[in-house]
């Protein structure tokens, strides 16, 4: 095992734990997402071979959809 630094908090995954393993851990394989390790955004095709290292800091950062729609004025 290895710690990693996931959102601030320090988490414990497999050695060779890549970031779509990861989300399966957090059940967010189906979620519209961002993945950022140490600072730098990782391309989503790029999930299954990123293999998470060492007190990496990982920050995901989930799309929420919503608002008001905009109306139009005259």
């Amino acid at each position: 095992m290895k710690t990693i630094v996931l959102n601030g908090k320090n988490t414990e995954v497999d050695n060779n734990c890549n970031i779509t393993q990861l989300l399966a851990m957090l059940d967010m394989l189906d979620t519209r997402l961002a993945v950022e390790v140490n600072q730098e955004i990782i391309s989503r095709s790029e999930f299954s071979s990123f293999t998470l290292k060492e007190q990496d800091k990982v920050e995901i950062v989930q799309a929420i959809g919503g608002g008001s729609p905009m109306t139009a004025t005259s």
